[in-house]
């Protein structure tokens, strides 16, 4: 216990002095026919010719854009440099939701997400290009996207987490655009169940995926987090899930991202020893 609290108060001063830098890397997404901007954390000790890094990809919620995670979480540009990895923050537009649309052609944010973007990355900076060494997560929009593309891509994704994750969408079918992208459930049931994390744990089966997700408890997504942990339980599927007083907001997010980051930190390490 006091190693834990030593390394948090050591993680809390560091968090105040960072010199990483911030890239913005464009990508072409040959799925949508366009040009989509990503914000690329370095930290200091990046180099072109150095150590290859371990990448952590975050994503925005619903109404952000690309930069939505300095807004929300200026302190990832610190942890980029305290646990020495890349962190890649693509623009999922306001309302994708990360799917391939079933009904639009024009929005095919997983295969953006799962295979242009990393293509991306690992073509343009010093990374190592291994499922043993990418993670992913994100708030709401992003939490559900984060494990959305985790749970169908584990040879991409080694690790994967989720905070205050829209993680059954089944409930909000008139809400954030996700009609748009599915389709009204009335007319498109079978979409809205295929695309609903909390439908997809099967697909893990014995894939190994390691993960956590974690939920406030006066977030209105708590009580699908809680299913969706009762469901990983009676499955017996290996997982850690968090919950504890917060709201749907900033402040939440930007703690949640201090813990989640230790936690890829030490699948890194396990994986590279």
């Amino acid at each position: 216990m006091k190693k834990i609290v030593s390394l948090l108060i050591c993680l809390s001063f560091s968090l105040q002095i960072f010199a990483s830098k911030v890239d913005t890397l464009v990508v072409h997404s040959k799925s949508m026919n366009k040009e989509i901007k990503n914000v690329v954390i370095l930290p200091d000790s990046y180099s072109k010719e150095g150590k290859a890094l371990s990448v952590v990809y975050l994503l925005h919620g619903a109404g952000g854009d690309y930069k939505a995670w300095l807004g929300k979480a200026p302190n990832i540009k610190a942890l980029a440099d305290l646990h020495n990895v890349i962190i890649v923050c693509p623009d999922g537009e306001a309302k994708s939701w990360y799917f391939d649309s079933p009904i639009d052609e024009t929005y095919k944010y997983e295969t953006y997400i799962s295979t242009e973007l990393i293509a991306g990355v690992d073509k343009n900076y010093n990374t190592i290009a291994s499922h043993k060494n990418r993670a992913i997560t994100g708030y709401s929009m992003g939490g559900h996207g984060a494990l959305y593309l985790a749970f169908k891509h584990t040879d991409v994704w080694g690790v994967a987490a989720s905070m205050s994750g829209g993680v059954d969408i089944r409930p909000y079918a008139l809400k954030w655009g996700i009609p748009d992208r599915l389709g009204n459930y009335s007319e498109y049931p079978e979409h809205w169940e295929k695309n609903s994390v909390i439908n997809l744990v099967h697909l893990l089966g014995d894939k190994k995926l390691k993960f956590l997700f974690d939920c406030g408890v006066d977030d209105f997504f708590y009580e699908d987090n809680k299913r969706l942990h009762k469901k990983l339980i009676e499955r017996k599927i290996p997982h850690d899930y968090i919950e504890r007083p917060g709201r749907h907001d900033g402040p939440y997010w930007s703690n949640s991202i201090i813990y989640q980051m230790l936690f890829f930190k030490e699948f890194f390490t396990q994986e590279t020893k």
